[in-house]
């Protein structure tokens, strides 16, 4: 047995299985290669084509399958069973406490996506709906001068950004706070990042098993997924900087964000997924809203 084979037959099993994915990968192929890799402690990034012929002891080989085997019978994310993820190619700890980081913003934090509306006013940054620090660890790290709050209602949820921010040694400049929304989070803020619970109900009574293994706390947003966004927009404006945005994540939401916000002026920033997934507010386009959304569908 090499790892070419090894491989080989875990993706066949995978495949064969009807999974879900979207917490790392995107196919059995990949998320093979994640678990495979992960179980013989060898790198994620490494090559495979260099290394197929590389022996697998029968020993390693049952326990490369009896992960395999985890991942079909429990339908947990990947990331659960390895107790880690990575985003922006920074590794960070994740178990079932914490929802599986996936965030686009990453990508928009990596790539400059917003440095057109930040600069040297740019001092104090909030990641709302932390999770496990992920957001919040990337902010840091991007921003060597910020010093960020990572908030979150789940005490649970912080626990794991604990030891996400000791694990990258950013204790000092990020503060992990318990608050329901932005109750505990008094502002001002230069810089407001939220990718917050917005999934509407419909979708999650179809959610496949791998994301209701997830703290539903995370992704559940009402009816039309708008339940948190509606408070957040409500009280943000008092907590913001004049110069402040609020770079927010809403998924697959665009539609019931317009309804419920018609006369908001939102940019929309491009990311993998499209133009569709992420927008910015300004301080400016916050104040000046009427808060009187849509009624509730």
């Amino acid at each position: 047995m090499n790892l070419q084979h090894t491989l080989a037959e875990a993706q066949r099993r995978l495949a064969a299985a009807s999974l879900a994915y979207g917490h790392g990968t995107t196919n059995a192929h990949d998320e093979a290669a994640w678990l495979v890799l992960w179980q013989l402690g060898l790198p994620l990034d490494s090559d495979l084509d260099a290394l197929a012929t590389l022996p697998v002891t029968d020993e390693a080989a049952q326990a490369v399958a009896a992960l395999i085997t985890r991942r079909i019978e429990t339908r947990q994310p990947a990331a659960y069973l390895t107790r880690e993820a990575w985003l922006q190619g920074v590794p960070f700890y994740i178990d079932e406490r914490a929802i599986v980081p996936r965030s686009f913003i990453a990508e928009l934090i990596a790539d400059g996506g917003f440095d057109a509306w930040l600069g040297e006013h740019t001092t104090r940054v909030l990641d709302l709906c932390t999770g496990n620090g992920s957001l919040a660890v990337l902010a840091a790290m991007a921003w060597p001068d910020v010093q960020v709050t990572g908030a979150d209602i789940s005490a649970d949820a912080l626990a794991v950004a604990r030891i996400n921010v000791e694990r990258h040694r950013l204790q000092d400049r990020i503060t992990l706070i318990e608050s329901d929304g932005l109750a505990a989070c008094p502002g001002p803020y230069d810089l407001v990042l939220c990718n917050p619970p917005y999934v509407n109900a419909q979708s999650m009574r179809e959610l496949p098993a791998e994301y209701t293994a997830e703290p539903a706390l995370a992704l559940a947003g009402g009816a039309d997924g708008m339940d948190f966004i509606r408070a957040l927009l409500r009280d943000l404006p008092a907590r913001l900087s004049p110069t402040g945005v609020l770079v927010l994540e809403i998924g697959n939401e665009r539609e019931h964000f317009e309804a419920a916000f018609p006369q908001l002026e939102a940019v929309w920033l491009s990311t993998s997924a499209g133009d569709d997934q992420v927008l910015l507010l300004t301080s400016e386009s916050l104040s000046a809203l009427a808060v009187q959304p849509a009624p509730h569908p």
